[in-house]
């Protein structure tokens, strides 16, 4: 809206907010396609990692049920029949390890959350601009009471299959099957299965949002609007369930006619398939129509499970009140005894943190944090800044050909030699790589999806070459046995089921 003098009001705009969510919620996929050029082990150019993805999602979304998930073995098995169906003259081991790869990245291990971050930008009611932060996760690890690990596709998973983000899910559904008559009566079945796919999304991303309710009821009844929200919203459930299922079974009736009364084979498998998915959607909000009705019955028994379960009870500390009141009015000496006593009763015990090389090099290597400028504080004086030039390419791949000792073991006196034979910097380039060798990180080679590592041990003797003193070290490097680490991996999750 333009203003007088030509200034342009900017207001609030809700739908394009959903819009950048949206964008976000498919970021991850398409990084997938950017990442894996830098897989060491792959020849990325025969796969699409996106569709790997979204073919992921969706095994894991049609398999989740209201209390359990998807297996982690048999969404594998899926995704690797897909990747195998892109590459077919690739071997079965790599068809398996994309898959796994690409579910790896869609529950995002490399990250402690198992989350996505990303950010987007809000206009508020001021006109004022502001960049906003937005955690979302795509698919989730979670355990039953049993320990066993399951999957399950986020809300904004869903909405990534369906091609939509924050909509009314009750309406966006009955839309879909008033489409999914119209086409069917029209003769258009393979459309018809398309928008059948897509509500029965909805069906599952609504009984997600009825079990975040009562899973947080059953954690603690106080976080949740069982006064007005919550019943709303389990009457509004169960008139819609009701209705959908008075719908699906009409139009499950219509496309079993069809599918029985044709004689074109061809239409008769895609109404047997539209049947299927119908039926699928039936059994869901069976399933979702018992729940709701048990829902206020849940509500009452952990209401007073919960009540009268019993707290441990003691005394709150008044921190300002109880100390430090009193101890202002005592000297530093007086004072010192009580405050060490609290901090330590407070704060508990701490422990050291053992050094070694992996964790000892970066600490050094960091650059020095921001000094905090305070009042009065003299001009530092700046010393000029020396730039340092980095290795090159072509420096890194000598280096690394050196310390490539497939079948042989070496020592670093003997490597330096070689390496200041060929390039006056390679001595310090390869006792870099040497450090980092004698405490390699085993489990960040594994998720880099390297095939082998490079170790260093201490040889005994003393090293005396190209500036380098101290121990010598033997270098050899080990493969990665990735067979028995499926075989392993296999059978820990089978010995969990």
């Amino acid at each position: 809206m333009n203003g007088q003098g030509g200034e342009r009001n900017v207001w609030p705009d809700e739908g394009l907010t959903r819009r950048l969510k949206a964008l976000a919620c498919t970021a991850p996929l398409h990084e997938l396609d950017i990442r894996k050029a830098k897989l060491p082990w792959l020849d990325s150019s025969h796969y699409q990692m996106a569709e790997v993805a979204l073919q992921i999602i969706d095994h894991v979304a049609i398999a989740m049920d209201y209390d359990r998930g998807a297996n982690h073995e048999q969404v594998l098995l899926r995704a690797r029949g897909f990747v195998g169906s892109q590459a077919p003259d690739r071997p079965a081991d790599e068809h398996t390890r994309v898959a796994g790869w690409v579910l790896d990245s869609l529950i995002n291990v490399r990250d402690i959350d198992r989350g996505f971050r990303r950010f987007y930008g809000e206009v508020d009611d001021a006109g004022a601009y502001a960049l906003r932060k937005w955690d979302f996760k795509l698919i989730e690890e979670r355990s039953d009471s049993n320990g066993d690990l399951y999957l399950r596709a986020s809300n904004e998973a869903l909405n990534v299959l369906v091609g939509a983000l924050d909509t009314d899910v009750e309406s966006a559904q009955i839309a879909a099957e008033v489409r999914l008559r119209n086409l069917i009566g029209r003769g258009r079945l393979t459309d018809a299965k398309a928008v059948a796919e897509q509500a029965r999304i909805r069906t599952i991303q609504y009984a997600e949002i009825i079990r975040a309710q009562l899973d947080a009821t059953s954690r603690n009844v106080t976080t949740v609007d069982w006064t007005e929200e919550v019943p709303d919203l389990l009457n509004e459930a169960l008139d819609h369930v009701g209705h959908r299922l008075q719908e699906e079974s009409a139009i499950a009736r219509s496309v079993s006619t069809e599918r029985d009364q044709s004689e074109d084979a061809v239409r008769r498998k895609q109404a047997a398939d539209l049947v299927d998915i119908v039926e699928d959607c039936i059994r869901r909000h069976t399933r979702l129509q018992i729940r709701l009705r048990g829902a206020r019955t849940l509500f009452l028994d952990e209401q007073d499970r919960q009540q009268f379960s019993g707290t441990a009870l003691r005394a709150s500390v008044d921190v300002y009140g109880d100390l430090l009141q009193p101890v202002l009015r005592l000297t530093l000496a007086d004072a010192f005894h009580p405050v060490r006593s609290f901090y330590e009763q407070s704060v508990g015990p701490t422990t050291d943190d053992q050094l070694c090389l992996a964790t000892l090099v970066p600490a050094l290597l960091a650059p020095s944090p921001e000094r905090t400028r305070f009042t009065g504080e003299e001009e530092p004086e700046l010393v000029p800044v020396v730039e340092v030039r980095g290795y090159t390419d072509k420096q890194q791949h000598v280096a690394e050909s050196l310390v490539d000792l497939a079948d042989d073991a070496r020592p670093l006196s003997e490597l330096l030699e070689e390496a200041a034979a060929l390039d006056p910097e390679l001595p310090d380039l390869l006792a870099l790589l040497a450090l980092r060798a004698f405490s390699p990180q085993l489990g960040a080679a594994l998720s880099e999806g390297a095939d082998r590592v490079l170790f260093a041990v201490s040889a005994g003797i003393s090293l005396d070459s190209q500036g380098f003193e101290g121990d010598d070290l033997l270098l050899t490097s080990a493969a990665f046995d990735r067979a028995a680490l499926d075989a392993d991996r296999l059978e820990r999750n089978s010995g969990r089921s």
